[in-house]
């Protein structure tokens, strides 16, 4: 059913509360009609100086629209149409209502203000008090859910501040490890897990000094990136499972920042043609949060190595291509930059390198040639579903 309209006079209300006073205006703007000579300007005078000094209180709008009426009746009294006294008895009796004295028209202004019942006073006074309990009872919804709202902000926030002083924490402590000399005397070459050359006989590889500290106390730590005047300072991990780290910290704690880590299918060891390193875009900067500032060239241009290093290995890189893609069906038949992790030919290799640069945002002038060694750093890009903001360099010499 559609909501009911209440009008009168022409003009509409919004509820019964309204359009109950509505009425009571009426009676009292009727009996003024009905008391008043709209021929006799004196009258009119009168009548419109009670209404603007509030002798009548009128509660809706109504009141305005009868002054509006006095106000027009009094301009063509003006112009002599209406106002123009008649002869005989209207006259006199015109003369007769002037003459009468003021207490006469304040008793028929008390008259108008007590024209409703006592029974019909007594319904709008109970209709007015409960659109007043509505209101109160909206009212103090509004501020419940306020509060409410209130709490879960605070709460969040205490939460994400919790999460962000513990991530730095961490890794504050990770970097002071890694500057330490190591004070184990476990071999960290055995302890990492089975390493495996290509024909399958067990390889003992020695692992940097400067990170046996942080390999001791965290087994699936696989080496560190950095770039230089960015947050990126990170130690890299890996697993069997490409979701664990994405809302774990190095602790094995859920934290929402997650971790920074290698793709499970990448290999130091063999090493593979192209290290995949995966982290979150945090707002607040942490983890990749900073790595799209590649999309300039003019940034590049000013940082234009990456420093990454297996726990085995360290590494500098050039960036050779940045660009935007995104995480793509499995029947979707396209190039997907997260499966080039191993080249077995030059053709392959070339043709990898010739999607990259295709959608690369702009030319560095870097290439690279089959048998060199690959680093692709990838984050979330909110500019599409599913998006990606891939930087990809290549192994140099350290200068």
């Amino acid at each position: 059913m559609g909501q009911k309209i209440f009008i009168l006079e022409g003009r509409q209300f919004r509820n019964e509360s309204d359009y109950a006073c509505a009425k009571r205006d009426k009676e009292m703007i009727d009996h003024l009609r009905a008391e008043t000579d709209f021929e006799d300007r004196t009258q009119l005078e009168v009548l419109r100086g009670d209404l603007k000094c509030g002798k009548y209180k009128f509660l809706t709008l109504l009141g305005r629209d009868f002054l509006d009426e006095v106000e027009e009746q009094l301009k063509k009294a003006g112009t002599g149409d209406n106002g123009r006294s008649r002869p005989g008895r209207r006259r006199d009796e015109n003369a007769g209502e002037r003459s009468k004295p003021s207490g006469v028209r304040k008793e028929r202004g008390s008259t108008a203000r007590k024209l409703l019942s006592e029974k019909e006073q007594a319904a709008v006074d109970a209709i007015v008090q409960e659109e007043l309990r509505k209101r109160e009872k909206r009212r103090k919804i509004i501020l419940i859910f306020c509060s409410a709202a209130a709490v879960c902000c605070l709460g969040y926030f205490t939460v994400y501040s919790y999460y962000d002083y513990r991530t730095r924490s961490t890794y504050e402590k990770m970097s002071e490890l890694k500057e330490r000399t190591a004070e184990s005397s476990a071999d960290p070459k055995t302890d990492s897990g089975p390493l495996f050359t290509l024909d399958g006989e067990q390889e003992s590889k020695e692992v940097l000094e400067e990170y046996k500290n942080l390999l001791i106390s965290n087994k699936k730590l696989i080496g560190w990136v950095k770039i230089d005047d960015t947050n990126i300072d990170y130690p890299v991990m890996q697993t069997t499972d490409n979701e664990y780290y994405l809302d774990h910290n190095l602790n094995q704690e859920y934290d929402k920042n997650g971790s920074i880590f290698m793709d499970k299918d990448c290999d130091v060891l063999k090493p593979s043609t192209n290290y995949i390193l995966y982290g979150h875009h945090m707002k607040s900067g942490q983890m990749f949060g900073q790595l799209d500032l590649y999309k300039k060239k003019s940034y590049y241009e000013e940082h234009p190595y990456i420093s990454f290093d297996t726990i085995y290995e360290k590494g500098t890189y050039q960036v050779m291509y940045v660009f935007r893609s995104r995480v793509y069906k499995e029947t979707e038949i396209v190039f997907k930059y997260y499966q080039f992790i191993d080249a077995n030919s030059k053709q392959e290799f070339d043709s990898y390198m010739k999607e990259m640069a295709d959608l690369s945002l702009y030319d560095t002038g870097v290439t690279a040639e089959y048998g060199d060694q690959l680093l692709t750093l990838s984050t979330c890009d909110y500019q599409e579903t599913d998006g990606r903001f891939v930087v990809v360099a290549k192994k140099v010499a350290k200068e």
